[in-house]
């Protein structure tokens, strides 16, 4: 009953910011935005986010051996698609970090607590980057809205990896020797979204104010991250609506922006079905 309560919220609470959002701006402007795009690059965005969901993969991997479960890339990848669906389309059911905790825990036996700490650690590692990104693009910058906030900027880029090394030094000494290895593919996997969303921009041709896009893209995905609506469905639009108001940008071309990745991430997760139906055998190397 209480996992019942708590989906029925998320949905509540998503529909109630997608409505939200549609008071504040015009759906068919919305429409119009999505209908110019250009088909050519909107496949380079789904190939870029197909990458960047790769290297995510790779770098949950990397934990996993850290721990002891040496489960071969193709199983992972297999398992990371299977968590995707979960986490977008079954959301009354297990979620996609849950399942896949669950499933290395009963094959390779390495414990509960070590599992969920590499999955914690896995998803701060790539919002650590998110932030790292974000304060970049607010650096380089020419926005007003960024003025004065330069210093706080230059000086939250050293103190939160230095505060996110400390926290794995601290509860979690066991990944330290791969700490730089997962920073890095954290970095690249967040240029690959970057540029999937550069792609984006380019197939609504969006030229103008494109630092400031991808700042808000980085910090609706940020905010998505936050487990309060399905899959971030309605918390990424409205940052996007209040970024867009922040920042001077159209409200209607950063709403069809986020529906548009919204939309990728659905496709590819959508593939993980397969797994559902036909759970991966695990492999070990």
């Amino acid at each position: 009953m209480r996992k019942r309560l708590i989906t029925a919220l998320k949905f509540i609470i998503s529909a109630a910011l997608i409505y939200f959002i549609f008071t504040k701006i015009d759906l068919q402007d919305v429409l119009q935005t999505l209908r110019k795009s250009d088909p050519l690059y909107l496949i380079l965005a789904l190939v870029f986010f197909v990458l960047s969901k790769g290297l995510a993969a790779l770098r949950l991997n990397l934990y996993f051996h850290q721990i002891g479960a040496k489960i071969t890339q193709i199983s992972n990848l297999k398992l990371y698609l299977q968590g995707m669906f979960y986490n977008l389309f079954l959301p009354g059911g297990i979620g996609g970090d849950a399942y896949k905790g669950y499933v290395i825990q009963k094959e390779y036996q390495t414990g509960t607590k070590k599992v969920v700490s590499v999955l914690l650690l896995d998803r701060l590692s790539g919002m650590l980057l998110l932030f790292l990104y974000a304060c970049v693009l607010a650096l380089i910058s020419t926005n007003p809205f960024f003025n004065g906030l330069l210093g706080l900027v230059l000086l939250a880029i050293p103190l939160s990896l230095i505060v996110f090394w400390w926290m794995n030094w601290k509860f979690f000494s066991y990944t330290l020797p791969i700490f730089w290895k997962s920073v890095g593919y954290s970095a690249l996997v967040q240029l690959a979204q970057l540029i999937c969303v550069l792609f984006i921009l380019q197939s609504l041709s969006i030229t103008l104010d494109v630092i400031e896009y991808l700042f808000v893209f980085l910090i609706s995905s940020i905010v998505s991250v936050v487990p309060l609506t399905i899959g971030g469905i309605g918390s990424r639009e409205v940052t996007f609506l209040y970024g867009a108001k922040w920042l001077g940008l159209d409200a209607s071309t950063s709403i069809g922006i986020s529906f548009t990745f919204f939309l990728i991430t659905a496709l590819i997760s959508l593939m993980g079905i397969v797994y559902h139906f036909r759970k991966p055998r695990l492999e070990t190397i």
